[in-house]
């Protein structure tokens, strides 16, 4: 299953949901890769740490390989690195993506990860895939190499006003580029249970039948410790309750499956 985690709103947590879902995965014995598609590198820098910064061409190197032509052109595992966590691997992200922008979107290279995502399904149980916070080049093609989308959804008024449009956007995707696109539904993050506003804005996107998952990812300044530790909850705290709630979400997302092992 191939998830993307979008959101055309900065700073929503699409980097944390997708890690935090991907390692837990991967501890219960799956093959998981997660794809960094934003030249921020928040994923890159989450699961690698210090180790980001000589983690290689990646993401951008595939990308730049499809610009030009090759007659044995290599693979995207050829640009996949190791992390420290047992059976997640991760394709990086660094500043050249923002550099490729414009030559790959102009040169419509929009189908080329899907094409090598399906070169390579067999070798992973799971792929997750964080986009930068704009529906571009990137964003389209993870959208269109997708099973399933996530949306990450922070509680105020200007995520609500640009839910609608992006819903939007995704829908125009499926129309023509991937009707096999499910949106699998709103993921509510850094949610204060106590707080009027939160609770009143989930209920009214649940009353209006919009797709809100449960669990809601509850506020906790560990999250930000485990950003600072470069360790995805799972792995920092597993007994913390937003750990939990990531093990439910991840639950209610993907049926039991065979875990497999994991040659190193």
């Amino acid at each position: 299953m191939r998830r993307v985690v979008f959101n055309q709103k900065g700073g929503v947590g699409k980097s944390t949901i997708a890690c935090n879902l991907a390692a837990v995965g991967a501890s219960q014995g799956q093959r998981v890769l997660v794809i960094d598609l934003d030249g921020q590198g928040n994923s890159t820098r989450y699961l690698l740490g210090a180790a980001a910064a000589e983690a290689g061409d990646g993401a951008a190197g595939f990308f730049e390989q499809t610009l030009k032509f090759t007659a044995r052109p290599q693979g995207l595992d050829a640009y996949v690195v190791e992390t420290p966590f047992d059976g997640l691997d991760l394709l990086p992200a660094n500043g050249l993506l923002d550099e490729l922008h414009g030559k790959l979107e102009s040169r419509y290279k929009i189908y080329k990860l899907k094409e090598a995502l399906d070169a390579l399904s067999p070798a992973y149980d799971a792929v997750w895939i964080d986009t930068p916070p704009a529906l571009n080049f990137y964003t389209r093609s993870a959208l269109i190499a997708a099973d399933g989308c996530l949306i990450p959804f922070d509680c105020d008024d200007f995520s609500r006003q640009a839910l609608y449009t992006l819903m939007d956007n995704v829908a125009e995707i499926q129309a023509d580029h991937n009707a096999q696109l499910v949106v699998e539904g709103i993921v509510v993050n850094q949610f204060q249970p106590r707080a009027s506003l939160p609770q009143r804005t989930v209920a009214e996107l649940v009353a209006e039948g919009l797709p809100v998952r449960q669990p809601y990812l509850p506020a906790s300044v560990k999250i930000k410790e485990s950003h600072e530790a470069a360790r995805p909850m799972v792995y920092f705290d597993g007994r913390h309750k937003l750990t939990q709630a990531f093990v439910d979400l991840h639950a209610s997302l993907t049926p039991p499956a065979k875990a497999r092992k994991h040659a190193r």
